[in-house]
Formats: structure tokens, sequence, C-alpha cells
């Protein structure tokens, strides 16, 4: 399928073989690897293997030995003889194998034979010729001297989706795979796959990788050989494939920024595109040294809007800058040329530092040492050694004497186009002297205007070439290889004359060995027919065949192939699979050409045995259905429908050019049940929907169609630039123009006729005269009733006349008209009355229409053309508002009133009752004559209203004025009520004012006279007598004002913690709430002790005139000094004002500069009451002073009730002020303060604190016991040290120390004899146990005697007990100065106290009354012991109490000593006394009792002991180590089993042990149970964390990130840290997850590290500033949802600032006007804020933002299902949190709305 020059790599590439960087394995099957590394050469470069062969000192064989392998003995015995055969023939000498040329043509190289040759020092494989005395060996690169690590100069040939190809030297062809282009673009790659698929991508702002935006054919580029290898192809020959890389990292060969020489080439990478330039990356070892390309040199190529990041360039060497941290380049290709004649400042390298610097595409002045007929040999800085061959040389197209052209000695310009690694260690670097690889032109389209005629003339020579696959009749010969091929001349149309090559294979289709220049066909100047096979823009060859099969070929490239053209072919073979068997057929339309037959083009009907039809070589007709020449693909059809040469069906293979109506010929390729999908030619393909499928109805179209069906379609609608088509196989048919012109005549209100033609349930449809088709709605058949209407249905008959219908509407889809037989509308239409438009709608008209749709809101009244209007609920008669629907049904006739029009909005309301003649409107009065008034002026005013602070007067007709409460009253003993000053004033009557000037509303202040604004002006008025008698016009301003000044002042409105009065009309002042009273209760309940317009006598505190700011206070002369530290004294009883509210303390201010904090113990008298959080800022409160610390200036203050209110009050917890009050033993509580290394300290006063040693805060051992508390947690603890003076007081915070029955525990003078205590042994040996006593200080042992263990003998304890096992024992001896007890563990001891320890069962006892353990052989009780381990102590030690012990006995132990009940305290399971024989319930031994019956007893109670233990298994699962063994056999994979294992051993403080079998667990698990692994995984770090080291947490951590997701386990391993509280340790994870380029470019990341800085640390600012560095790494298209994010993140945290959340949004919703998820978000989320908020003005604060949301949300053009969405969730908000109104208003909005979508012509669904 793919062409003999191979382009672009496909999508599909087939799987390669791999190639070695060292030789071809076919040709030096024995080698030895010796690494190598260049001095200079990059640390990730792959050494050079060097054969055994190649090394200088081999090795001296002895005893005949050979170190050549046997398969090279035979290689050199077969070259010998063909060398002999070769010299008889022909009598010449053998040719050189190892001087061919296999570089010049690719497919030559394969055929020709290679000759080993021991003694070479160089790969056999290369095709090297030595110049006589100059030790240089000339060498043209080929596919066999092309390693990995070689270095190469590129011409860009063709671009895919997925590679870049490149032209190399000498016929060669790479690929650059879209990984291996830069790490710019790699990272932007794993950007792009890192992204939620199901993420809505933005308008405009999806980011794509686009090779061909990041490439242009014609672009010159240096590459590295990453790979070479082969790629199996069908039927053909493998064929060579070479991968490269243009990442400048690789291919700048390790330069440093000191190697890096001025005019030098040097490929980089774009990291940034700035206003200025472009910033590069280099890729050099120096990671600081940067490049800069300026806009002024960016050239015609290139365009600084287009540039992208990761986008590599090849560019100039213009300079350095000062620091040698930038280096200037240009990617301008007008800027390369080295070629003779330039300009002055050339890019010619002459020196350099480093001989590294010599790359591919960098110019160079050669000293020519040598030059011969194979090529010329030079030298670069006296030390480089360089060689061009034949072709680069300029010597192949002609026969030329290169050394005449290249004296020795003399210096010429060369350009390096290639360097490979030698295996001496060095390097072999290749040069060309031709004139356009000096020049390195650019496209013809990148050319800048004042190109040179001379670069013109080489890019167009590289580009306009001749057409690939065509023949040329006269190709002359006109220098002959003899052992390589012809170069031959091309003539053009145009006269010139092109350069080819025919390599010595594609000659002749027999074997040509030898080539001669003087006779034979193919001598000089001899002309031939050639075909073109590729071209090299490099060499400037065309590469041509001559061998008569490729002539005859019809098609050689896919590119010859046109879709839609018959071609032939034979089958190749078929491909299996599929339900029918064979899913294609492949057809081989040429020898480098293969087509797919796709399964439904096989034929046109449908084969049950294609096998038979198409056998391979079996010769078939087709025409070629679409040619992807990225994929590489060729379909295919035989479908003789399509194949046909006599069909006139047009093929149909572009969008451009098809119109609506146009005809042809397409196949099913997808069944839908809503229709079918039909393929054409190319890439055409068209929706064939169910309606268009056929004249008759279709329910289910796999019924009458099916895949692979060629049917007849028909356009119906086209648009080509969205590549989009319906088509329809119905008839072509339609309406003819007489049609036509009778619909386009066809208005509402018009009266036609119409026969029946068809009758159904739901309407009858109707032929016009006209020819038109119309349809009757049942509703209009008759007016009334519906049985009236179900009459007029019957009477009507099929056949029937029907004269003066009403035309109602025209349906345009359906082609039909609307009407109606209604005896009301069709009389209107008649007296031409029947509303048609909008402008038949007059106010207080009476109309006739009928029901369109009934709402809660009112009847949508239709009448002609679609005209809509609202009868609201309002004007729906009082007798049917009641009814169902108000008693109507759609259709049904309605006479209204119009009741209202809106002439600009387009719509107006109808009413239901009868609308009487409105009066006219009077004519508006003449504006008042407000210039009769003048300043000073006094004139009689009428009171229209009085407020609160004001009174509204009317000076006369339409002249208003106001009369400020400050202007009413000349003193204070003149307010006569002081909450309601203007109380006394009534409406209406008259007032004596003075004009004062006027009234401005939104300062507050009043104006000059001559200041009249608005239509309707308000003056501002004084009342006061002393202003009008005396003639006083001054008012108070803030100049006047001094301080101690006192004044009357009367409030105006309420402030956070202030109240606002005014003392005249322009000076406002504020009374903080501290200097409003003395009387709490009055502060308390502030609006109704000091209502809007009361009056307050003040004092100035303070003027600020610069800033416009009065503090002011209203307290008398004694309570207006500040209070202060020295003022207050323990005891007081003083108001205060909340400042500041926190977890854990209120802050209360007293004074301006007096404050204190109210601790947690001071806030309530039941601490279990105490809540910070019910106080609010700006709060009243009472509080009490405990103590005063002058030297420290600290105030301590309390809020308890039994304090502030009433001594009398119940008091749970007790006020605790100093440390006399505490003695030890008292049960207190208090809240933890702090939580330190060495313990915890607990508030139980405001100055008394309490320390709690480790050991003291639980009875159980704890690992974590930070974790156990929490600041500000309330505790229970009792007084353990009391130490007053030293300020000292212990706690303890054990359960059992705080419980109210708690025992003090005992000490050694404590015990007695006789006393029966609880313990657990500690150790056992054979001659007695020893025994932990409980409840001991310090913890005591006693010694429990064999002789005291059992009534019997006992001679070994170890066997009746294990260490662990609780006990009971009574205390035998006690010797207190030596410190030793005795123990008894006898049954007898416990006879008494047996009866009241019973075991509660519902069971009798006598069932359990034991099992002799002495009835068992000691065999057997050996065997069982040593199986089962005897007790299990995992469990014992679980225990919390010793009365568990004795209730869980028969699942504590194994099976054979869980059958042990016996009498008195059991513990595991075993009879505590020992004895070999059973016991009764007292414990007394029966001699007399037989030995069976134990046995039996053994025998009966063994199978009920098992099922007992399985079923305890089940209710409380796995309680020991041979339990969990047991279950992970059945179930090896359950995570949830392990986990709980591992929990088990930490309980136990086995912390290896739960380390042992996590590690067990993952080597368990299977590997497919990735997530139950991922547990074990979580759980380990979890562990490690806890108590392991951070080495081993990070051990864990790296082994974890292995085998499973790093994102996931990096997310768990920071989760466990903000769980366990190291905040700094979990920050640190986080740096690492975005500094990680895979991890960044998730948006969850970023959100959850910024979650947990604005919650955890209480960072905002550092979370905040995640965002512009999160923008930077996700990508584009999700940089939107992450901004919304980041602002809900605002409002949720509680450290975050909701306006700052909104600001963000703004934002986004004003560049997204039309993002929905942003407005509903952002709404959502102030919505929540209403259950955050408690005060009042906060929440109506809150339910305003709200509903300015949903009103600018409406506000905009939304769609009808939006709007939908929108009002609906606004009423249910309005029904929850406001009032009635307010939904209403919201019913009225929908209705505008949806009456405003009607208008503009939509189609609404009401």
């Amino acid at each position: 399928m793919a062409p003999v020059k191979r382009k672009a790599v496909t999508d599909e590439r087939p799987v390669k073989k791999a190639r070695p960087a060292t030789d071809d394995t076919e040709t030096q099957p024995a080698k030895t690897v010796k690494p190598r590394m260049q001095s200079g050469e990059a640390g990730d470069r792959k050494p050079i293997a060097n054969s055994v062969l190649q090394q200088e000192e081999r090795a001296f064989p002895r005893g005949g030995g050979s170190v050549l392998t046997p398969i090279e003995h035979k290689q050199i015995k077969a070259q010998a003889e063909r060398d002999v055969l070769y010299e008889q023939e022909t009598g010449q000498k053998a040719p050189a194998q190892d001087g061919e040329d296999g570089d010049l043509f690719a497919a030559g190289a394969e055929d020709m034979p290679v000759e080993k040759k021991r003694k070479t020092k160089r790969r056999d494989g290369d095709a090297e010729m030595k110049v006589p005395g100059s030790g240089i060996k000339i060498q043209g690169l080929s596919y066999k001297t092309l390693v990995v690590g070689s270095v190469v100069l590129g011409y860009v040939t063709a671009i895919t989706g997925r590679d870049v190809a490149l032209a190399l030297p000498n016929n060669l062809t790479g690929y650059v795979p879209i990984t291996a282009v830069s790490e710019g673009l790699n990272a932007r790659i794993e950007k792009l796959l890192a992204q939620d698929e199901a993420q809505e991508k933005a308008d405009g702002d999806e980011e794509d990788v686009d090779l061909k935006q990041l490439f242009h054919v014609g672009q010159w580029l240096r590459a590295t050989v990453t790979s070479t290898g082969t790629e199996a192809t069908e039927g053909s020959k493998s064929k060579r494939h070479i991968e490269l890389s243009v990442d400048p990292s690789r291919v700048n060969g390790g330069l440093d920024a000191d190697g890096v020489v001025v005019n030098s080439m040097l490929q980089t990478s774009v990291r940034s595109v700035e206003d200025h330039g472009i910033i590069m990356d280099l890729g050099l070892t120096d990671k600081d040294v940067k490049g800069f390309v300026s806009k002024k040199e960016l050239g015609a190529g290139y365009d600084l809007d287009n540039m992208q990041e990761g986008q590599v360039l090849m560019c100039v060497v213009t300079g350095k800058g000062s620091n040698g941290k930038v280096l200037k380049l240009s990617p301008d290709a007008a800027r390369f040329s080295a070629a003779l004649g330039a300009e002055k400042n050339v890019p010619i390298v002459n020196e350099a530092p480093t001989v590294e610097g010599f790359l591919p595409g960098t110019a160079v002045h050669i000293l020519v040492t040598e030059a011969g007929p194979g090529g010329v040999a030079g030298k670069v800085m006296g030390m480089v050694d360089v060689s061009a061959d034949l072709v680069h040389s300029g010597a192949g197209s002609k026969e030329a004497d290169l050394s005449k052209k290249y004296k020795v000695g003399s210096k010429i310009r060369g350009r390096i186009i290639w360097t490979l690694p030698s295996d001496e260690g060095g390097r072999k670097v290749g040069v060309s002297t031709l004139e356009h690889m000096l020049m390195l032109p650019p496209p013809i389209t990148k050319l800048p205007e004042n190109a040179s005629a001379k670069l013109r003339t080489l890019a167009t020579e590289l580009e306009q070439h001749l057409p690939l696959s065509s023949i040329v009749d006269n190709a002359k010969v006109v220098h002959v290889l003899p052992e390589r091929g012809l170069f031959l001349t091309l003539p053009s149309a145009s006269g010139s004359l092109s350069s080819a090559f025919a390599h010595i294979s594609q000659v002749s289709d027999s074997r040509i060995d030898v080539l001669t220049s003087s006779s034979g066909p193919h001598k000089l100047d001899s002309t031939h027919k050639a075909r073109i096979i590729s071209y090299n823009p490099l060499d400037n060859l065309y590469y041509v065949s001559l061998k008569q099969s490729t002539l005859e070929q019809t098609y050689l490239r896919l590119e010859d192939l046109t879709v839609g053209e018959v071609v032939k072919g034979t089958v190749e073979r078929l491909i299996l699979g599929g339900k029918s068997g064979i899913t294609g057929v492949l057809v081989k339309l040429s020898e480098s050409i293969t087509g797919l037959v796709p399964e439904v083009h096989l034929s046109d009907a449908q084969l049950q045995h294609p096998e038979r039809k198409f056998r391979e070589g079996f010769p078939v007709k087709a025409r070629v259905l679409s040619v992807d020449m990225e994929k590489r693909h060729v379909r295919l059809t035989l479908k003789k429908t399509l194949v046909s040469d006599d069909a006139e069906t047009p093929i149909w293979k572009a969008y451009d050019g098809l119109e609506p109506g146009m005809e042809s010929k397409g196949t099913i390729v997808n069944l839908l049940p809503n229709g079918g999908v039909v393929q054409f030619f190319g890439p055409v393909r068209a929706w064939l929907p169910v309606a268009e499928m056929s004249d008759s109805f279709i329910e289910k179209p796999e019924q009458h169609f099916r895949l692979g069906q060629t049917v007849d379609v028909r356009i119906v609608s086209l648009d080509a630039a969205a590549q989009e088509m319906k088509v329809s196989c119905r008839s072509a048919g339609g309406i003819d123009e007489e049609q036509q012109t009778a619909w386009e005549a066809v208005e509402g209100g018009q009266l036609v006729d119409g026969t029946v033609t068809e009758k159904g349930g739901e309407s009858v449809t109707v032929d016009l005269d006209s020819g038109l088709r119309g349809v009757i709605r049942l509703g209009h058949l008759a007016d009334g009733e519906a049985k009236k209407v179900e009459g007029a249905l019957k009477r009507i008959r099929i056949g029937q006349k029907l004269t003066d219908l009403v035309i109602l509407d025209k349906l345009e889809r359906s082609r039909q008209v609307l009407l109606t037989n209604k005896p009301s509308l069709v009389q209107a239409a008649r007296a031409g009355t029947l509303v048609r438009s909008f402008g038949d709608v007059k106010e207080g008209a009476k109309v006739q229409g009928f029901v369109r749709n009934i709402t809660p809101e009112g009847i949508y009244t239709e009448f002609a053309n679609g005209l809509v209007g609202l009868v609201p609920k309002s004007q729906i008669g009082p007798d049917m508002v009641g009814q169902p629907a108000f008693g109507l049904r759609k259709d049904q006739t309605v006479h209204v009133w119009v009741f209202g029009v809106d002439a600009a909005r387009q719509r107006f309301t109808l009413s239901m009752r009868e609308q009487k003649d409105k009066p006219a409107p009077k004519a508006q009065s003449a504006a008042a004559p407000t210039n009769d008034f003048a300043l000073g002026q006094v004139v009689k005013a009428k009171i229209a209203s009085v407020k609160g602070t004001q009174i509204n007067v009317r000076l006369a007709d339409g002249v208003q004025g106001r009369v400020d409460v400050s202007e009413v009253f000349d003193s204070w003993e003149e307010v006569t009520n002081k909450k309601a000053p203007l109380q006394k004033f009534k409406p209406n009557e008259e007032l004596e004012v003075k004009i004062l000037g006027m009234h401005d509303a939104k300062s507050h202040r009043f104006l000059p006279i001559s200041h009249r604004q608005g239509k309707s002006p308000v003056f501002e008025l004084s009342a006061k007598k002393a202003r009008i008698e005396a003639g006083s016009e001054e008012l108070l301003g803030l100049d006047t004002l001094k301080a101690g000044g006192s004044d009357v002042a009367f409030v105006n409105n309420y402030g956070d913690n202030c109240v606002w009065v005014s003392l005249s009309p322009n000076v406002r002042g504020r009374v903080a709430l501290m200097d409003l009273s003395e009387d709490v209760g009055q502060l308390q309940k502030l609006e109704k002790s000091f209502p809007i317009g009361s009056a307050l006598r003040v004092t100035v505190k303070n003027v600020d005139t610069v800033t416009g700011r009065l503090d002011l206070t209203a307290k008398s002369g004694t309570e207006q000094e500040a209070l202060t530290l020295q003022d207050v004294s323990p005891g007081m009883v003083l108001p205060g004002r909340v400042t500041k509210v926190t977890d854990r303390a209120v802050t209360v201010q007293l004074s301006d500069s007096l404050a204190g904090p109210v601790p947690l113990v001071e806030l309530s008298d039941d601490f279990d009451q105490t809540n910070p959080s019910q106080y609010n800022k700006n709060d009243i409160v009472r509080v009490c002073v405990l103590d005063v610390d002058l030297p420290n200036k600290k105030l301590f203050i309390s809020l308890r009730p039994s304090k502030v209110l009433s001594s009398s009050l119940p008091v749970k917890d007790k006020q605790i002020t100093g440390f006399q009050q505490l003695k030890a033993g008292d049960l207190v509580r208090g809240f933890v303060k702090h939580v330190g290394d060495k313990g915890v300290i607990v508030s139980l006063g405001a100055k008394v604190d309490a320390f709690v040693r480790i050991s003291d805060l639980s009875d159980q051992y704890v690992k974590d016991w930070k974790s156990i508390l929490q600041v500000d947690q309330l505790v229970k603890g009792r007084v353990v040290l009391v130490d007053a003076d030293a300020k000292n007081v212990q706690l303890s915070l054990k359960a059992s120390h705080a419980d109210a029955g708690y025992v003090a525990p005992l000490t050694i003078a404590d015990l007695a004899a006789g006393m029966v205590v609880r313990g657990k042994v500690r150790k056992v040996e054979d001659f007695g146990a020893f025994i932990d006593i409980d409840n001991t200080v310090p913890r005591l042992s006693g010694l429990c005697h064999r002789s005291e263990v059992a009534s019997k003998r006992v001679e070994d304890v170890r066997k009746l007990y294990s260490e662990g096992d609780v006990v009971k024992a009574k205390v035998m001896t006690v010797d207190v100065e030596k410190r030793k007890i005795s123990l008894g563990l006898k049954a007898s001891y416990f006879a008494d106290a047996d009866e009241d320890v019973e075991m509660e069962s519902e069971e009798d006892d006598d069932d359990e009354a034991g099992v002799e353990l002495g009835a068992m052989d000691e065999e057997q009780e050996d065997e069982e012991l040593d199986e089962d381990g005897g007790v299990d102590l995992a469990d014992v030690q679980d225990m919390e109490s010793e009365d568990e012990a004795a209730e869980v006995d028969d699942m504590d132990v194994d099976d054979e000593a869980s059958a042990q009940f016996t009498a008195g305290l059991k513990t595991s399971g075993f009879d505590w006394t020992g004895d070999s024989f059973g016991a009764d319930k007292n414990g007394a031994v029966s001699d007399s009792e037989p030995d069976t019956a134990a046995t039996k007893k053994r025998k009966r109670r063994k199978p009920e002991i098992k099922v007992d233990m399985t079923g305890d298994l089940d209710k409380f699962g796995p309680q020991s180590v041979s339990d969990f063994e047991r279950q992970l056999l059945g179930q090896p994979n359950d995570s949830a089993l392990w986990l709980g294992y591992m929990a088990f051993q930490m309980r136990l403080s086995e912390i290896q042990k739960a380390r042992e079998i996590a590690e067990r667990a993952l080597r368990t698990i299977h590997i497919r149970e990735v997530e139950e692994k991922a547990r074990i995984w979580i759980a380990l770090i979890n562990l490690e964390v806890e108590h392991g080291d951070d080495e081993s947490v990070e051990e864990v951590f790296k082994q974890a990130c292995q085998v499973q997701d790093p994102l996931m386990i990096s997310e768990h391993l920071a989760s466990i840290y903000i769980n366990a509280g190291k905040y700094d340790k979990a920050d640190a994870v986080f740096e690492k997850m975005v500094g990680n380029k895979t991890f960044r470019a998730s948006p969850d990341v970023w959100v959850n590290y910024a979650t947990f800085l604005m919650d955890k640390p209480n960072q905002p600012a550092r979370a905040r500033a995640l965002l512009s560095r999160s923008l930077q790494s996700v990508p584009s298209n999700g940089h939107r949802a992450l901004t919304a994010r980041f602002a809900a993140m605002e409002f949720h945290s509680p450290h975050g600032d909701p306006e700052r959340g909104r600001t963000i949004f703004e934002g986004l919703v004003t560049e997204w006007p039309k993002w929905a998820s942003a407005w509903d978000q952002w709404v959502d989320l102030e919505h929540a804020r209403l259950a955050r908020v408690e005060s009042k003005e906060e929440k109506k604060e809150v339910r305003e933002k709200v509903r300015a949301l949903y009103e600018r949300m409406v506000a905009q053009k939304i769609s009808r299902r939006r709007a939908r969405f929108l009002f609906k969730k606004w009423l249910a908000f309005e029904e929850k949190e406001g009032d009635g109104k307010s939904a209403e208003r919201i019913m009225a909005m929908t209705t505008e709305w949806l009456e405003k979508f009607q208008q503009r012509g939509e189609d609404v669904e009401e």
C-alpha cells in the first residue's frame, strides 16, 4: 500500500524491527561491545560498539584457533567463490565491494552483495573511499553508516498529525515523531492527556498540538538519529525506517555556552513569546543560558503572533550578551547564506574553542587536502577532517575533474551536513559544497521581499520540480559510475535541464553488475525513457528508474490515485473476522499499492459466502472510495452499481459544488432508530432521516434497509462549511408553482371552502379549493361545550363540502393550513372584527378568540396568525377562579375585552370582566411657580406626611419641601417626647416655615436655591421659631463645633458599632454604642430604646474637619470620662461591646482604651453550654471583673450568668479563681489549652491551669496520644496534686480516675491475708506463676506456688496457665519488709464468691458442668496442645475487664481447650484448678465419678464448641491470629481483611508484625486487584507516618509510586499528614506535586493544595497566590473552571474572603457572560451563606445579593429551558426566604418573559 519512496509516517505504522546502534547483525555476527564515551559528548549518548575484528591488538591464535566465527568463515568462502566466477566470465578483476556506495538509492543497497574484510578497522558496510596520501576516507551517508547518535541536516518534506518527514542527504528520509520535537511540546502533550475528556471545553480556547502549525514544508532542521529498523509490509520486502529527534537538548551535541560561537547554527525551541521577541531554550549543558530572537530578526518566515511554546527553529547565532547568559539568534533563512558573492558578514565559522561546536548546518572554511574521483577531503581549523562525497562535491551530474576544481591547499566554503560517531572515539564529518546547500534557501512563500535573485532562483528550483511518477522520454546519460549507477539530465517543458540519478538496480529488470560509459545501451549521451520515483532537495537530484516493469506500473504512489477512479487489481487476501467471517478484502493495485474493500462494499447483494467469490489472485474491477494520504490508506468498492462505467451517477467526492436537489447513489454504513448515515466518495457523508426514507410511514429503519445497501438519494439541505448534509430517498414531487403561489397568498382571517378527505379522533383534514391541505382541530369544529363539539364531529363525513372556514394560521413545516369552523370566529371574520395583527388590538374593545393554554397565572388567548394575549388571574371572573383550569379547556371560544396595550413591547393583556368607558385623563397642570420662592422667605406650608426624621410639606401645587427634625426644636426642653419628637405634628396641618435652600437627596445636603434640579424640586425648610422670628439663616456646621460643646441630636440610622445622629440638615455625627448609655438593657435593645428620630443630648468628643468626622457621646458629665484600668476593681459589673469572637475566647471592649478576653471557662456556668459562636461582633454584654493585673496591664473578666446577673443561678462548673480552691481528689472539668510533647495543659479558670502528664491521659496505652485530644476540647479529670505555692496543679484524665466510683490504688500496706484480688499472669514457671495484682501503685506482683494452684498436685504449672491469663487470687501472706506476696488459686478459696460471679446465660449451668481434662489420654492431650499451640494470648490481651474474660472462654482458645467449662473463674478456656478430673459447681472433686462419664461429655460437647466458635466468628469477626489466617485462606484478595489483621496487631503494639502483614498482603493479592493493593499501600504509609521515621515513610512512598498511580499515592500521603497534624510535611508533599510537570497539569492538585493552605495552616495569602501559578500549568481550556473553583473557595473556607470571591466571579461572567455554570455556582454560593450568617442585617444583605444575581441572569438573552430553570429556582428561593409579594413578583416576571419570548417569534410551550 505504500509507494517506493516512503513519505510521511502513517498513523497506524507497522511494527518496527529495532536496529541497534552498532553494525547490522547480518554483516557482523561476532561482536563484543566496548563502551567508549567521547569527550564533550552528551551524557545520555549510547557508546559505539567496536568489533573484535577492529581492535588493533588481536589475540594471537594459539593451537590453530581462530577469532572468526563459523558464519564468518562461510561468508568469506562464498565471497571468494563469487569473485572467481566473475573473473572467469568477464576476464576482469572482481570489483571491490567495500567501495560500493549504497547511499545513492536505498532500494539498490538491499540487492548488492556484501564483502566482509577481516583486517579493516572500520565497519564493512560503510561506503568509504580513501584519498591517496591524505589519510582521509571519503564517506557518503547511507542507511548502514547511519547509527544511533548520528546528527544530520534535514529538510521538511511532509507533515502529518503525528510526525514530520525530513529529507536527508543521499536520498534518505527520516521521521520525527511528535514526542521527539522538544521538551516544551512534550509538556503540552502531557497536559492534554491529563485533562478530563468530559470537561466542557471553552469556545475558541481549545488547546491542541498541530504539527502543521509548528513546522512548514521547506524548513531546515538539525536532527539526531534515535533508532533505525525495518517495517514489515504486506507481501513485499521490508522498508527501512529511520527515526529522528529534533529536540535541542539532543541535537546540539551537549555543548556548553562557551562552545557556541557567533555565526554557528543552533537548534532552539520556543520557551515563551513576549511582546518584543521570543525567549528560546537552547538545550545546552548550562540550563541558565537562554536565547533571544528579537521581533525584527524573525524574518518573513515567521509571525510572532503565531509562535507556540515548544516550536523548534534552527537559528544562526548573531551575537552574545555581555554576561554570556543570553545568545542573540535569528531564524531567518534568508540570513543563512554562506555562498560566494554573499555579503561580508556571512555566517561562516572560522574558529571555535572546541571541535564539538562543528555541527550539521554550520558553514565552515575548508582547507582542501585531497581531491579525486570519489570526492573532496579537507580539514577545518586544521583539526577536523571532513569530506564531501561524489554528489555533494558537485561532480556527480557530469564528468568533472575534482582535482582541478578543488586544488590542494585552497580554501573553499562548505556546510556540514552530517556527523557520525567513529569507532576511534572521534567523529566523521560530511560537508556539502553545493550552491543551494551553502545558501539554504527558504520556501518561496517565506522569502523576504528584498530577496536576491539568486536566492529566489534556488528557492524556486527546490520547489518547482517535475511531478513524481511522471515519465520522461528523453533522459540523457551524462555520467556513468560503473558499479553504482547513471547520472542523467531530464528535460522539462520550460527547456531547463534537471539532474537525475538511476541506481544500478533501477537500470534494468535483469541484473547488471557493471556499467560502461563507452559501450552498451547505457553509454554516455544515450537517451532513455525514465520514470521519476523521488526527489531529494538536499541532493537536488531526481531519482529515476529505467526498469520496464516500473514504467509499466499504472500507479506508483498513492498520490497517483484519484477518488472516484475505476481501477483494476487482483485479490491479495481476505481479512477474516466479523459475523460473516469476512470483514474485508485486500486488492493489490500495483507492486506498492494495496487497497481495502470493506465488507459493506463487497457486493450490491449481501453475500453469504464471500470467500467463494473472492479468491487470492482473482482479478477485480473497483472504484476508489477514498484515499487517506496521512494514514496511507486506500478504500475501494466492488459494488456494480457504483463501479459500472455506463452509470450516469455523478461522483460526490467533496462538499464543494453540491447543491440541494442533486441526486446520486450512496451506501448506508450506519442505521439508527431515527435515521441512517449514507456514505459517498472521499469524506462526503450525509444524514438520511427516517422521515425521508420513504413516502410511506417507516417505524423501524432496520426492517426496510440494511447496512451496505446502495440507495438513490437527493440532497435536501447542505452546509458545505460545516460539512453537514441531509438527503432524502423520497420522490422529488414537491409543490408546483401554482400551489406555491396559493400558499404565499394565504393569510389568517380569510374565508375558504374545502372538502373533507380524512376524519380522525382529534382532527379533520380538508382539501381546499386552492389545492392546499388544511386541518381543523377537534375544538374548532363548533362553539360551546365539549358534547356539542363531539356532536359536530359525528355529523361530518368524508367527502363533505365545508364552506366558510376561517384560516387561523399557516403551518410551514407540514405545509398545512390551520382552520376553524367556530360560528363566532366565522362571524367576526365576516364582520372584519377578527384580530389578525397587533394593530387590530384597541384598548377597551371586545374581541373573540380561543384558549391556547391555561397556567396558574392566567389564560393565554390566541387569535388569527398566532397572535396571543394574556388574561391575568386578576381579570378572570370570580365564579371561574375557583374551578379547575378556570372551567375552560384548550381551543374553547372566549369573549374578552382588551385591558391594556404595551405598544413598545408588542404585547397586550385581556380581561373577562366588562370594561366600562374610562374617563379621559386630565391634562397635567402647568409647572408650579417655583420661581416665586426665595432664600430666607417665610411661607405657609401644609404637612403632607410625618416621618421619623423629617416632615414632608407642600408649599404649592407641585412644590414640595422638607423640614429636618433638627430644624424643628430650638432647645432640648422643647422636645417633649424624646423617643418620637415629631409625633405631635399631624398631616394637613399648616406650618410656618422658612426657606433655607434646595435639598439634595444624594448627598443629604441642601444647596443654594439657584441649584434647582429635576422636575419636582424639594426645598430645605426650617420650623424653628428663633430662626423665623429672629431672621437667622446660619446653619450649624462642622467648623462651628468645638470639643466639649453640647447640642441636641436626633437618631438617623444605626451602624455596626455606633448610632448616626443628625445635628442639622447637613451635619451628621456618630455616637459609639458604649457612649450611648450606661444601661446595658437599653443597648441590647437598641432599636426599641433609641428609635429612628429619637432625641439625644450629646457632647462633642472630637471634630475632624478634614475627613468630616464628628464623634459624640450621650453620657452625662460624670459618665463621659473614659474608663481606664485603674478605674475598675474586682466584682464590678460593666457593660461591654464584643469586638472579636474566636474558638478560644470572646474579646469585650469596655471603653476606647480598655478591653479584655473572656476565656472559655468564663463564658458559662455549665461548660456543656459553652459556645463562643453564640456571640456576634458588636453585641452588647455585661461582664464581671475578676481581677486586675496593673503591672502587666491585664484585665480578667467573666460572662458567667452567676456573676453578671444573679449569684443564685445554678452553677454546674464552679468558678476557680485561685489554686487555694483546689485539693487532691477533686473532680473538675476544663478546656484543653495546649498539647505539648510532655503533656497537656488544661484551663480550669481564668488564672488557673492544670498539667496532665502523658501517663495520666488514658488507662490504655496510646501510641499517638496527641490525636485523642485537641485544643479547646472539654475534658473531665481528677486533681492528683496541688501545690498552691508553686502554682502547680496536676490532673489525671484517666477514665478510672475520673469515674464517680473511683477507688484509690492499693499499696503493699493495704494488702492483707485473706483478701481476694484480681490480676494477670506475668510469668509462668514449672514451680508456680507470677501474678501482677490490679489497681496497685506501684505495680505489685505475687507468687502462686504450684501447691496453691489446685487441690490436686500439679507438677508443671505451665500446662495450666500462660502469660497474660486473667485470674482471681487469694492473698495468702504479705511480707511488707521483704515486699513478698504469696497468692493462692485453688477453687476452694472462692467457693462462696462463685455464686456472685456466675455467667449470665439462658442455658442451665448443669449442662456446662465441665469436661474433665484428666479423662483425656496423655498422648492425645500432648498432640492437641502441640497442634493448636495452647491458649491464644492475643485474644486475652484485648480484654478490657476480667468479667469479659469469663464470658468469652470458648472463643479465645482452640478447639480442645475451649471445650473445658468448669467452675470458678475461667481463664482462656482452661480449668483454672488444673484438676485432671471433673468438678461440680462448688469446685469439690468427686472421686466416685467414673472416668467414662467425662469421656462421654467430652465427645458430646466437642462438636458444639466448634459450631459456637464459627458463629462467634461470623458475629464478632476474627478475634485471633488463627481466625485471621483461616479467613485469609478463603479470601486472599480481600484488602479489608488484611487491614483488619494489621489493626489487630497494632492494638497489641506489634508494629513490626503489622508491617510484615502488609508486605505479605502486597505479595499475596493478585496483580490485577489494583484497588485492593492500593488500600494496603495507603495503610502501610499511614503506619509508617504514625510509628516510623521520615526515611521509612519516604522508602514506602517511593515503592508505592512505582506500582500505583503516583498522583493518587501523593494525594493520600498529603491527606495522612494533614490528619496527623503534620502540616509542614503535608505542605512539602503538595510542593513536590505541583513541581511535577505531570501532576501540575491536573486542576484538582492545585485546588487541593489551596484548600489545605486556606483551612489548616490558615495561610490564605499563599493559597491565593497558587491561582496564578496554576494557570501557567493547567491547559488553557480549564482556566476558567479552575478560577471559579478558587473563587468558590473564598466562600467555603472560614478564612476566605467572600468579597474577593465575588470579584473573581464578576470577572468570569464579564468575560464569558453566557457561561451558565459560573452564574449558577455564584448564586448557589451566595445562597449557602444564609445558613452561616446569623444577624438580620447580614441575612438581608445576602438575600439582596442573591436577588441581584437572579435579576442579572434573567436579563440576559437565554433559552427557554434555561429561563424555566432560573425562574423555578428563583421562585423556590423567594418562597423559602422571601415573602408572598416577592414570590408573586417572580411569577409576574416569568409571565412577562414568556410574552417577550413569544413576541420574538419563537416557539413557546407554556
